[in-house]
């Protein structure tokens, strides 16, 4: 029998069906079809709505076919099979005729009381959920390699930075922490996801549900699904949870981006704060000196693939009337080429974090230079009872005096000091050397060595 052959005389032509078919693409999805399936079949016999002999039947074959997919013996090409008349559009149509090849028209029982409006939405439901546990298990992964490489270089500071320009010491611990920090927002939002997407869709039909008595619950509870989405109209055509999918995959990859970045930047002789191991660095085909971050160049590169894709989604989706189209087949590249790229990205940063070194040597030299202890020079008037604006206004006044005459903040004179405030006092240099800035600080989540510390101790304890 063939797809549409009651309703229509003629044969889709060769050219439509290339042009229509998403096997190239869905067949990815034939895992998740066949699961799904079987949850099917398995409840039409309990329902009574067919023969259990024939649905035992059509749970074996289901099983047999799985396992020619994954021996790759499966036969996903349309042109062999269309002189049968089933041409293979996707990867439903593919196993439901080589169902039928197996049991006969008996196969043809399977697709009682569903359609593939409701069997898509199934199966990318089920594949999404697969990815959401995958790539937060890659997400705590690369958190781990940062607080290894965080706990490793515990005592080492740096110059912190705003806008490019050098701005506090602070410990390159509490830096890569702030990386930690990142992906975790990155986990929350991947796992918040899953409550939405862990719920099924199956039994929906093309919109309007059917009038076989399906137990819609009963499938949802044999797939592992919390839940079923009621209203019939938006099982179907709703699409939000691949959006919210492929939305949570940007901003993990924008943090990936400002990972990879400072590595391009630090990286280089003009910063030289670090170097990436050979592991995951090139060379150049004609300048035999170089050593270029192209791993790290490439998942900032790769970023803008997965904004992309949401851009993509949110476009097919973005004027369509309820309740199925046939646009919406456009939705699985971008979903999957989201979360084939967020996953890889993960694991490349993570494997290529563990190669790092960091330069001491480089970070202390730079903390000698420019004027990062000049807050504090501000925060000691504070202390002394000078409202801050003020206080503000007089260090940034010793600021350009060093600067004019090359002098360090530490190495100027008291009397120098004493000439812009008389409450300066030989302690202020105490308070001018990298160490005591950090050791000074009070507040909650600062880069203090104590409350480094205890974020350490949190990680830890989280990430485990």
């Amino acid at each position: 029998m063939r797809l549409r052959s009651g309703r229509f005389r003629a044969r889709l032509s060769p050219q439509a069906l290339q042009f229509s078919s998403s096997l190239h693409v869905d067949k990815r999805l034939s895992w998740e079809d066949i699961k799904g399936s079987i949850a099917h079949v398995q409840m039409l016999a309990t329902q009574k709505i067919i023969p259990t002999g024939d649905a035992r039947k059509i749970e074996k074959a289901l099983r047999e076919i799985q396992k020619e997919v994954e021996s790759g013996r499966f036969e996903f090409s349309q042109s062999k099979h269309r002189k049968q008349g089933l041409p293979a559009e996707d990867i439903h149509m593919a196993v439901e005729r080589r169902l039928i090849e197996k049991v006969g028209e008996i196969g043809g029982r399977l697709h009682t009381g569903r359609s593939r409006n409701d069997q898509i939405a199934l199966d990318e439901r089920l594949y999404l959920r697969g990815v959401l546990e995958e790539t937060s298990a890659r997400i705590r992964r690369l958190q781990k390699t940062l607080l290894t490489k965080a706990e490793q270089y515990g005592a080492v500071l740096m110059p912190g930075y705003t806008h490019l320009q050098r701005a506090q010491p602070i410990l390159l611990t509490h830096h890569l922490l702030a990386y930690v920090s990142m992906f975790e927002r990155d986990h929350e939002r991947f796992a918040d996801c899953y409550k939405r997407v862990n719920r099924s869709p199956l039994g929906a039909g093309a919109l309007a549900g059917t009038s076989f008595p399906i137990d819609r619950r009963r499938t949802a509870a044999a797939l592992g699904f919390h839940d079923v989405i009621e209203n019939s109209i938006d099982a179907v055509s709703d699409r939000d949870v691949l959006i919210e999918f492929v939305a949570a995959c940007g901003i993990t990859m924008m943090h990936l981006s400002r990972l990879a970045d400072e590595l391009v930047l630090w990286a280089s002789q003009e910063w030289h704060f670090v170097e990436i191991g050979d592991a995951f660095s090139t060379g150049s085909s004609i300048m035999p000196q170089k050593k270029n971050p192209d791993m790290a160049e490439l998942v900032r590169g790769k970023t803008g693939r997965v904004y992309g894709d949401l851009v993509a989604l949110l476009t097919v989706m973005k004027g369509l009337p309820l309740a199925y189209n046939r646009d919406m087949q456009e939705d699985k590249e971008p979903m999957f080429d989201a979360a084939d790229t967020v996953m890889e990205c993960l694991s490349i940063m993570s494997a290529m974090m563990k190669s790092v070194r960091f330069n001491k040597r480089r970070f202390d030299r730079e903390l000698q230079s420019d004027f990062l202890l000049a807050t504090e020079v501000a925060d000691y008037l504070v202390q002394k009872g000078m409202p801050f604006r003020r206080a503000h206004a007089v260090a940034g006044n010793i600021v350009r005096f060093c600067e004019e005459r090359g002098v360090a903040l530490n190495a100027l004179p008291l009397a120098e000091y004493r000439r812009r405030s008389k409450l300066f006092s030989d302690d202020v240099f105490r308070f001018l050397h990298p160490m005591a800035s950090l050791s000074n600080k009070k507040s909650l989540g600062s880069t203090s060595p104590r409350e480094v510390r205890k974020s350490i101790r949190h990680w830890k304890s989280r990430l485990q």
